[in-house]
C-alpha cells in the first residue's frame, strides 16, 4: 500500500470591521480602563454592551459604566494554552459578571492549578500595559480579595478622545490535512509528473481528482486511469487582485480544464498567452517546474480549439 500523505494547512483571513457608536465605545473605553455595559429596554446592564436589545430587538444607546471587579459564574480549566490565546502557561477561561452587570464577560483568569479557581470567587481585570483599543486591553482577570459590594452603575456618553472606528479581526484555522489513500495516490503520481484518477465501476466515469468514491453512484473506486497531460479549457476566470503570498502578476487566468480521458475538470492557472486571449475550448498542456510536485500552470498546445459538444457535459 503507498503512503498516506498528511500536511499542516492554515486558513487565514484577516478582515477589517467598523464598530459603531456602541462597540466603539467599549473597545475605547477599555483603552482609557474604563468597562462600558449597556442598559437594555428590561433595565439589566449587558456586558460587553450589544447594539439591540436581546429580547426585544430595539436599539439601545443607554451605555452605562461597571465596576472592573466581578465574579466567576461558571469556568473550564485550559492546560495547553495555543497561539493566539491570551496568556501563554496554563489557564482557566472564565465568566465573569462585572459588578454592576447583569451579564458575563468570557475571557481567561490568571491561575496557577484548577485546584485555585472556583465559581463565585472575586476577580478582578489585570489591564495591558500598551492598551490600543481592543479586548486584548483587558490582559487578563485575576483574584481578588473581599466579598462583593453593591455598585451603583453610572450612565456615560460613550465619548472618548480619539474613538476607535475599526478593528481588524484575524480569523485563522491551523490543521493537519490527511488526503486520503485516493488523493494521495493522485499526489505521488504528480511526482512523476503523471495525471491519474479513478474509474467508478458502475458509471465507468474517471474522476480527477480522485476521491475514493464516485460522487454519481457513491461507490467505492479504486481503478486507477492515468489521463492528459493535455486538456481542454472548459470555463475560466480573470483575475485582477493579487492574492497575498502568491508571486503572480496580475490579471491572470484561473481556468477549469477538462484532462483527455477525464469526466471531471479541474482547475489550473493559464499561462503562456495574453490573459485576454484565453478562451473556451482552447488546448492546454502542463509545464513543469524543476523540483514541483504539481504543474506550475498549463500553456496552450497548439492545437485547434475543441468542438463545444466535446466539451459541453463538463461546464
Amino acid at each position: 500500500m503507498s503512503e498516506v500523505l498528511t500536511a499542516p494547512l492554515v486558513v487565514e483571513f484577516p478582515f477589517t470591521r467598523s464598530l459603531g457608536p456602541v462597540q466603539g465605545a467599549f473597545l475605547t473605553g477599555l483603552r482609557e480602563r474604563t468597562v462600558l455595559g449597556i442598559r437594555a429596554r428590561d433595565g439589566r446592564v449587558v456586558v460587553p454592551p450589544v447594539e439591540y436589545d436581546p429580547v426585544t430587538a430595539d436599539e439601545l444607546r443607554d451605555l452605562v459604566e461597571v465596576a472592573p471587579t466581578g465574579t466567576v459564574t461558571t469556568w473550564a480549566w485550559n492546560p495547553s494554552p495555543r497561539r493566539g490565546q491570551p496568556l501563554t502557561t496554563p489557564f482557566a477561561w472564565v465568566l465573569v459578571r462585572l459588578d454592576g452587570a447583569d451579564t458575563a464577560l468570557l475571557h481567561a483568569l490568571a491561575a496557577p492549578a484548577p485546584e485555585a479557581v472556583r465559581t463565585g470567587m472575586r476577580v478582578r481585570i489585570r489591564w495591558a500595559v500598551a492598551r490600543t483599543g481592543a479586548i486584548t486591553d483587558i490582559a487578563c482577570f485575576e483574584p481578588a480579595d473581599g466579598a462583593a459590594a453593591e455598585y451603583q452603575v453610572t450612565s456615560h456618553s460613550g465619548e472618548f478622545a480619539d474613538p476607535v472606528t475599526g478593528i481588524t479581526a484575524p480569523a485563522r484555522l491551523d490543521y493537519a490535512y490527511a488526503p486520503g489513500g485516493a488523493q494521495s495516490r493522485y499526489i505521488q503520481a504528480l511526482a512523476e509528473r503523471k495525471t491519474v484518477g479513478e474509474r467508478c465501476p458502475a458509471c465507468r466515469k474517471v474522476y480527477v481528482p480522485p476521491r475514493g468514491a464516485c460522487p454519481t453512484c457513491g461507490v467505492a473506486t479504486d481503478e486507477q486511469v492515468e489521463v492528459g497531460p493535455r486538456g481542454t479549457v472548459t470555463t475560466f476566470c480573470i483575475v485582477n487582485i493579487k492574492a497575498r503570498n502568491l508571486d503572480i502578476e496580475v490579471p491572470y487566468v484561473y481556468a477549469h480544464i477538462a484532462l483527455d480521458g477525464a469526466d471531471l475538470a479541474l482547475h489550473a492557472r493559464i499561462g503562456g498567452i495574453p490573459y485576454d486571449q484565453v478562451r473556451m475550448g482552447l488546448r492546454v498542456e502542463p509545464v513543469w517546474t524543476e523540483g514541483a510536485r504539481f504543474p506550475d500552470h498549463y500553456r496552450p498546445a497548439g492545437e485547434p480549439d475543441a468542438d463545444y459538444d466535446s466539451y459541453k457535459e463538463l461546464i
